[in-house]
């Protein structure tokens, strides 16, 4: 290869670049325009897309395909790429499964197997063959406005669902002769910039930076993941971009990983337009492919291509290092069987909005919704019951509000473009309540005033109230937001609706919480809805009438004020006061510690009970590394439905050189559990796995000492000794604990107070 066709394996252009301009759709292939881009440039990767019918993206494929093989000198097939988030979103009639924080709430990993293999099913024959998923990011910073786009906040949590989703897309079958490459994004430390606005700086410690945002990529890199691509933002002052300690050091010395990092929509120019690291676009790109960009999003134009030209004619690039990226991006090709399966093909079209699909994206909404709220048991609303059901608010008609951004376009569509076999809220509620008068009032007039006084007259006859709140889609920078307070308008119209004496149900929809403290109180009901897809409003309609059980349970601890947000995995001194500090006496004054969060991480509930009971350990000493301890719980379904319970076990370590999180996820599990059912659930627990954390070069650190394990609301302690340890060792001075001498097993009961 010639070293102008190595560097156009490295570069890759939006769609508009070869499309016909101003074209309907987005997806409308100029072929002169493609064809000079090829021949000249020798592109290797095209991008981008919204929804269009799978007949156009099949012709458009096959154009642009053609065009490739022909004008390539190597006839060397283009790869392209698209953000399918949560589904084929960018194919017109597919199975839209809730978004990411959602999968999160169920706390099961299958879902994210079930999202990635409808994906693939649904695009790889039209030639999407490079998913810009999963996003791997760690939701920690509740105002960024991709916190949808995670797992949650727990690092296992994004690790164990996304390394399921990575291998999903990459190993089906059922698309043979074609395969699909992911993209884990955004490598790295993205998802908590210090000010919650996209793109914009994180100061993160490298001790953090490994012991919560590395899991989840070293989980999808250790599952074979094909392509990283790169945080558009800044860490410690320095863009990632041009960070050769993360992109080379880390990512691929410390990590292991040998595929392709591309970089974010035009970060190379952002270098010098935003992050002002780079004085021009030619130093910038040398920055990047120094530090480690394999492949540039460039998107509009070929710079790049000139640019890197220059810079290894100058000696400032070796051929080598053109060599390593260009190698990657074949390699990531071949590994495909993109050479020998190039072209897309239009015979099994009837997968495309497949019912078993849509299916699952209903059964996954189901599982992802979270009762947060239930006084008196005022759900379910039995049907039977109910005559008369109001719901108002703006998600109340809206398919828009339940599917988030990244749903036929990058921030949604209007209203009337998504599918009206999807149903929005008040359709569903009039399928699940037949019998009764389900209506909807508008709460704004034409000109945007509130109708207050019509809700509370509606209010006072209905038999209960349904509070569809919520936002409209966003992603990216136009999510920002400096307030996370639930808008006033929305305020007034619950407080309206309470204001009746009726049982009211509060449905909070949109990729991030809300801030509902002022109207909370008087609601008797509050569900978590999130951003469950096109299935959310069959799910909560079911929920809602007892139909479904609620199994959810939230992946991100919900604040109480928009002034403070701390993480469940938070640090001894980052969100408590001890008054005994203060001296003598300032401890009688108030409690130690309140949570401030209006719903921790991990809670949810349901239509019935669990019980927790007989917490054992195998031994009350764990000693060396290599051996291991086994935990077994009892939890029972002591209450009157069926339902599915997902089994936390936390650990704490009570004592460290770095500060500790006050517990930390080490193992889930969900099971169904009918009435009356009792399962012996267990976790083994691993030193160097489950006990260690990394330094802040990745080294693990095995510190000798006392640990806490918690299930439900049963805990245990043991003590871990690199060495051999006296068996009648004690506990710590002042925490009353003591371990029984010569014992092998030790059974738990709940312990007051301690961290949470």
């Amino acid at each position: 290869m010639t070293l102008e066709e190595k560097i156009g394996q490295m570069t890759q252009l939006n769609l508009s670049a070869i499309n016909h301009t101003g074209a309907g759709g987005d997806v409308t292939l100029d072929s002169a325009k493609a064809a000079g881009l090829v021949r000249n440039f020798h592109i290797g990767s095209f991008i981008n897309g919204e929804a269009v019918p799978a007949t156009q993206w099949l012709h458009y494929s096959a154009a642009l395909q053609r065009i490739a093989l022909r004008e390539s000198r190597l006839h060397i097939p283009m790869i392209y790429g698209i953000d399918h988030m949560h589904g084929a979103s960018y194919v017109s009639g597919t199975a839209i499964f809730p978004h990411n924080i959602n999968l999160g709430a169920s706390f099961n990993p299958e879902l994210a197997r079930q999202t990635a293999r409808a994906t693939v099913l649904e695009s790889a024959d039209l030639g999407h063959h490079w998913i810009f998923a999963p996003v791997l990011d760690l939701g920690v910073n509740t105002y960024w406005p991709r916190f949808y786009e995670t797992y949650g906040e727990d690092p296992l949590v994004a690790a164990t669902l996304g390394a399921a989703f990575v291998r999903e897309i990459q190993t089906n079958t059922e698309i043979a002769p074609y395969k699909v490459a992911a993209c884990g994004k955004h490598f790295l430390g993205y998802s908590d910039p210090r000010n919650g606005w996209d793109r914009t700086n994180a100061l993160i410690p490298d001790q953090r930076l490994q012991e919560f945002f590395r899991p989840s990529f070293q989980a999808a890199i250790d599952s074979g993941l094909k392509s990283i691509m790169i945080n558009s933002g800044e860490i410690n002052g320095e863009p990632v971009h041009a960070s050769k300690a993360i992109l080379t050091d880390l990512l691929r010395r410390q990590m292991g990983f040998k595929g392709v990092a591309v970089t974010d929509w035009e970060d190379i120019i952002r270098l010098v337009r935003v992050q002002k690291v780079a004085a021009n676009e030619k130093e910038a790109t040398w920055m990047a492919v120094d530090a480690g960009v394999d492949m540039a999003m460039t998107p509009y134009t070929t710079n790049f291509c000139r640019y890197v030209k220059e810079l290894v004619q100058e000696g400032r690039l070796t051929q080598a290092r053109i060599d390593l990226s260009a190698g990657r991006v074949l390699q990531m090709k071949d590994e495909i069987g993109l050479f020998e399966n190039p072209m897309p093909r239009g015979d099994r079209l009837n997968r495309i909005g497949d019912p078993a699909l849509r299916a699952q994206a209903v059964a996954a909404a189901r599982e992802s919704v979270v009762l947060l709220k239930n006084e008196q048991n005022a759900l379910p609303l039995a049907p039977a019951r109910v005559k008369r059901l109001l719901v108002v608010g703006p998600s109340a008609e809206s398919r828009a509000n339940l599917s988030g951004g990244w749903t036929l376009a990058w921030q949604g569509r209007a209203e009337e473009a998504y599918p009206k076999d999807v149903p929005t809220l008040v359709e569903a509620l009039r399928k699940e309540f037949p019998n009764a008068r389900v209506e909807t009032l508008p709460y704004r007039d034409t000109k945007g005033n509130l109708l207050l006084t019509n809700i509370s007259a509606a209010a006072r006859q209905a038999d209960a109230v349904v509070l569809a709140l919520g936002e409209r889609p966003y992603t990216e920078g136009l999510g920002n937001t400096s307030d996370l307070t639930l808008p006033d308008d929305q305020q007034q119209l619950a407080r309206a609706a309470q204001a009746s004496g009726k049982p009211t149900v509060m449905l909070l929809i949109g990729g991030r919480p809300s801030i509902v403290r002022g109207v909370a109180e008087g609601t008797s009901a509050i569900i978590w809805a999130g951003l469950p897809g096109y299935g959310g409003g069959t799910a909560l309609a079911e929920i809602i009438s007892g139909k479904t059980n609620p199994s959810g349970k939230l992946p991100f601890t919900y604040p109480q004020f928009a002034g403070h947000i701390a993480n469940y995995h938070h640090d001894n001194n980052e969100n408590s006061l001890d008054l005994s500090d203060f001296g003598a006496g300032f401890e009688k004054r108030g409690p130690k510690y309140k949570s401030s969060m209006r719903t921790e991480f991990g809670e949810g509930l349901s239509y019935t009970t669990y019980a927790y009971s007989g917490l054992a350990l195998s031994d009350s000493v764990l000693t060396g590394s290599a051996a291991t301890l086994r935990a077994t719980v009892r939890v029972a379904n002591t209450g009157p439905r069926d339902g599915q319970e997902a089994v936390l076990w936390f650990l704490t370590d009570e004592v460290g050189r770095i500060a500790r999180p006050v517990r930390l996820l080490k193992h889930f599990e969900k099971q169904a559990f009918a009435t009356g059912q009792a399962r012996e659930m267990t976790f083994t627990i691993d030193p160097l796995h489950d006990l260690s954390y990394p330094d802040a070069q990745g080294r693990p650190q095995l510190e000798d000492g006392w640990y806490t394990l918690r299930v439900g609301a049963q805990s245990a302690r043991f003590r871990y000794v690199s060495g051999p340890v006296a068996r009648n060792a004690t506990a710590p001075s002042g925490t009353g604990a003591v371990l029984p001498a010569g014992s092998n097993t030790r059974t738990a009961t709940a312990e007051a107070g301690g961290p949470r």
